[in-house]
């Protein structure tokens, strides 16, 4: 369906506009056979960040046909978008953010008129094209060299040293920086793609490789691949990744992408990955995506993975050699129901996303490796939950809801500790009080009514009040959870009684205790991870020296570890430490790491802030502009 009356678009789609422009509504009706969902008729429905005015036209689907060229580092071609309109409706508003536009057309190649508004810094600027009774329309652009959704490296910047490498990270509003379309995660779209690189290179994206799918002769020397997502998604999941890779089969539906000195010992390292896909299906019904494969992206990925459906991309920062950090892996895969299947309808509930992901991940972990590592992890987690509302500014702080307030902000600044792990918390506090049981039905039920479907918080709860509590009182204050600053009393915190133990050996090291007489060799990652986050912040260098000198912590190929090991070492401005933060922050860009170690060296003064300036410049090109734009604001340089 192409047309709609306003009448009957009015009932899926919520109107209005916010005052400077930015924040028209979402769209909740979904293509064809999907039917609408009556929460975008909510104040909640409505998306800050996207200049999108889908109450007169939606974008339903997307044709890309682009020229990855590397040496401009530009993305070159057209985007051809299908189009729902209402009836009286004579434009559609598009997102874009410093795109080349050559020409947009009727699908016969009639001209169209079209503008570009004025740009903000974080939104981009509005595309307003006049549709002239079109419903389809073809866009002739380039993105910019220094598109933010996408990273360009040379040969020297990837594991093989011989040829370039490139991938995208859309999330949150990026990847309005290289697809002209309504970049809203309410806005659901169905996708296809032909990519042209270089004959010696190979393209993968979050989508099936269908029919077309074998590389086509393009002429000169390069080749198209055709990738194809029938499946309504938030168009933040639109990724690409291409370059020297292999493949690696690990099970009948999952296998892994990776540069060929990479890809073995990733294979090796998720060989449980087929174990995690049946365990999650086992609590909250089918994979509905196909195939599930992980892609090992270079290091200056900013983040430990992202769930792009069907091709995770993931940090190499977790192949530890031991599978110990594989929980990441867990998370990213439960986000196949939980923001992939059933998505935030804007980022001020990016909480829906990773919380329920995050309270997933955890079960997964302890389908597949025992109650004792999925404690130990939710302890891990309770405490970094601690520690960002402190930073944040206390418990009382706004940014410590689950539904934020994101207008007028970049919606990165609601990324934080607290959707994720405050939202799971509130997840295990309904399972304390209902009943794993009880609540394990709600959540399939939940993915199931709501799949492929945006959702707000209030229609989230909504859904909980009808279908888990049943018109019963809750026995938990839903409201405070998702409305209210801080914990409220009554939470489940997690514990564990592996990390009880090792209090007695945080108390005997700081106590003069030997190094010698430490498990370290037995322990977890986990339990190192504890004991190292539990030791004072106030520590003599022999100590320190004496911790290094026998653990290697310096050298650490663990990344949680060695991070862990260097933030102490920082806040005790070790000199010894500064070789391994220097090469640890040199290697790789996961902002996770990147962000507190620079944070803690501005924090010391004089004797850090030279030493991360000088660092952070020379090694600023190399991350991402998700990790460099965060960093620019803690580390201020004069020229850049």
């Amino acid at each position: 369906m192409r047309y709609l009356s306003l009448i009957a678009l009015s009932a899926a789609l919520l109107g209005g506009c916010s005052p400077d422009g930015i924040g028209q509504p979402a769209s909740g009706e979904k293509s064809s056979e999907m039917t609408s969902n009556s929460i975008y008729a909510t104040e909640e429905g409505r998306d800050e960040h996207s200049y999108a005015k889908p109450l007169e036209a939606r974008v339903e689907h997307v044709a890309l046909d682009l020229d990855a060229d590397f040496g401009a580092r530009r993305m070159r071609g057209t985007a051809t978008l299908d189009l729902v309109v209402a009836d009286d409706a004579t434009e559609v508003v598009l997102d874009s953010r410093d795109l080349e536009i050559d020409s947009i057309t009727k699908a016969d190649g009639t001209p169209l008129e079209w503008s570009l508004g004025n740009s903000d810094p974080a939104h981009g600027a509005p595309l307003t094209v006049q549709l002239d009774d079109a419903d389809k329309i073809v866009i002739r652009y380039a993105s910019a060299p220094d598109a933010p959704a996408l990273q360009w490296l040379t040969p020297e910047q990837t594991a093989g040293g011989t040829q370039p490498f490139l991938f995208s990270q859309g999330q949150a509003i990026l990847n309005r920086s290289w697809i002209p379309t309504q970049d809203s995660p309410g806005i659901r779209q169905t996708w296809e793609a032909w990519i042209s690189v270089p004959d010696d290179l190979t393209v993968v994206m979050s989508g099936a490789k269908g029919e077309k799918a074998d590389p086509t002769p393009a002429g000169d020397g390069r080749r198209s691949f055709y990738f194809d997502m029938d499946k309504a998604v938030p168009p933040y999941l639109i990724a690409i990744g291409a370059g020297d890779l292999a493949f690696e089969e690990i099970g009948p539906r999952s296998g892994v992408y990776a540069e060929p000195s990479v890809v073995e010992g990733a294979a090796s390292e998720f060989k449980d990955l087929e174990r995690m896909i049946d365990a999650a299906e086992s609590l909250y019904g089918p994979y509905r995506w196909g195939r599930y494969d992980l892609l090992v992206l270079p290091p200056s990925f900013p983040f430990g993975g992202m769930e792009n459906p069907t091709l995770t991309f993931v940090t190499p920062t977790v192949l530890a050699g031991d599978r110990s950090l594989v929980s990441l892996i867990a998370h990213e895969l439960a986000h196949s129901w939980s923001g992939n299947l059933v998505t935030n309808s804007n980022w001020n509930d990016f909480w829906l996303n990773e919380g329920f992901t995050v309270y997933f991940e955890n079960r997964i972990m302890e389908k597949v490796y025992g109650k004792e590592r999925a404690d130990m992890l939710a302890a891990l987690g309770y405490a970094d939950l601690q520690e960002q509302i402190e930073a944040l500014g206390g418990p009382e702080a706004a940014d410590t809801q689950l539904h934020l307030d994101l207008a007028g902000r970049d919606p990165d600044d609601g990324m934080t500790d607290v959707a994720y792990e405050k939202g799971a918390l509130f997840l295990r506090t309904v399972e304390q009080a209902v009943g794993r049981e009880r609540l394990d039905a709600w959540l399939r039920g939940y993915f199931d009514r709501n799949a492929f479907e945006p959702q707000t918080s209030a229609g989230m709860l909504a859904d909980m009040r009808e279908h888990l509590f049943a018109g019963e009182e809750p026995p938990v204050d839903l409201d405070a959870w998702v409305y209210q600053p801080g914990i409220p009393e009554g939470a489940a915190v997690p514990t564990s009684d592996r990390f009880g133990r090792l209090d007695e050996s945080i108390a005997a090291f700081t106590d003069g205790g030997s190094v010698t007489d430490l498990d370290w060799g037995d322990w977890t990652t986990q339990e190192r991870l504890y004991f190292l986050n539990g030791l004072p912040r106030e520590m003599p260098a022999a100590r320190l020296k004496a911790l290094d000198d026998a653990l290697s912590l310096s050298d650490s190929g663990n990344s949680e570890i060695r991070f862990a090991w260097l933030r102490l070492a920082i806040a005790n401005r070790y000199d010894p430490a500064k070789p391994s933060a220097e090469e640890f922050l040199s290697s790789q860009g996961r902002r996770k790491f990147v962000e507190p170690l620079f944070e803690a060296l501005m924090a010391e003064g004089a004797w850090g802030q030279p030493f991360a300036r000088e660092l952070y410049r020379r090694v600023r090109a190399r991350y991402h502009s998700v990790t460099s734009s965060t960093i620019d604001r803690i580390v201020p340089l004069e020229e850049r």
